[in-house]
């Protein structure tokens, strides 16, 4: 049953030099900076994005992501969905309009697997960049490097999986899209969404709470996705694994690293998901074909390398 969760709206990722990681989202792949705060944090978009921001860097000692938050569709329902989760029996914690430049008030949560999320109602929408929204072109002409569209989703690791999915079924109405199960049964990847796309967010059970795997961003095309394995290469960008295909979700994919660490991906395709789709079932030992379809098997870094 939706809740009125819309989709992901932003995501907070911690860096270790500020300069090299806006080089990195802005310089390579594409991002739109927006915007600097007085903490010192600096926000970007993708292009395609109608509100102001959707990927806030934090300058810090570690890597990792402080916390990812999805858009809800009125104050009414963030107000509804606030007391939904005090009820669910987690701490709400209330963060006041500002924090973020442009953005509203906030509610904030700790997962059961260990990660932060948030909910908001409200954002400054100054539309599509470059184009507007009033007779626009196809796409601005002064993109930068992998052209990202969009924030997509994450891909987060920690223990209690089947707690964080009665939540983000029962209270924040999300939809199980597909999953990974072993042989006793036991879901251990579960890839959620509140919208009709493959994913929203997804998790793979891990022993330690509120590990980090990626952040993924959405190009339009196969060329595209080839053109970013080209430019990683081309500034010696540090690579995972790519292109590829995966087996799970559909998508054609390439993943590689900010110069903190970090873990992004960039992707197109992937399947398209309706309420009436039974979620579609992986067997833990075909795990290498769901995540590398064309290899069939998945390399360390991808199970180990964490932030």
């Amino acid at each position: 049953m939706k809740k009125g969760v819309m989709r992901p709206g932003h995501v907070q990722l911690r860096v270790m030099d500020m300069d090299e990681a806006v080089a990195h989202y802005r310089d390579l792949m594409g991002l739109i900076e927006v915007d600097k705060d007085a903490q010192g944090r600096v926000y970007l978009k993708g292009w395609t994005e109608v509100d102001k921001f959707s990927v806030v860097l934090r300058e810090s000692d570690t890597p990792g992501m402080d916390f990812m938050a999805f858009k809800v569709l009125n104050e009414s329902v963030l107000e509804s969905l606030h007391g939904e989760l005090v009820e669910f029996g987690l701490d709400v914690e209330q963060i006041p309009a500002g924090e973020l430049s442009g953005c509203g008030r906030r509610i904030r949560f700790v997962a059961p697997t260990g990660h932060s999320f948030e909910l908001f109602a409200e954002k400054e929408q100054p539309g599509r960049y470059g184009i507007g929204n009033h007779n626009p072109e196809a796409w601005p002409r002064d993109l930068r490097g992998m052209k990202a569209q969009r924030f997509d989703h994450c891909l987060l690791y920690g223990d209690d999986l089947d707690e964080t999915y009665r939540l983000f079924r029962d209270v924040l109405g999300f939809d199980l899209c597909e999953q990974v199960v072993d042989p006793e049964g036991t879901r251990v990847a579960q890839f959620l969404t509140c919208s009709m796309k493959a994913h929203d967010v997804a998790f793979i059970k891990h022993p330690e709470k509120g590990r980090f795997h990626h952040a993924s961003f959405f190009l339009e095309t196969w060329e595209d996705v080839l053109r970013a394995g080209d430019l990683i290469s081309m500034t010696d960008t540090s690579i995972d694994i790519g292109p590829t295909r995966h087996g799970i979700t559909h998508g054609q994919t390439i993943y590689f690293f900010d110069p903190s660490g970090n873990r992004n991906e960039v992707f197109c395709g992937g399947d398209v998901f309706y309420p009436d789709h039974e979620p579609i079932t992986w067997d833990a030992e075909k795990l290498g074909k769901a995540i590398f379809y064309h290899d069939r098997q998945l390399n360390e870094r991808f199970l180990t390398v964490l932030t």
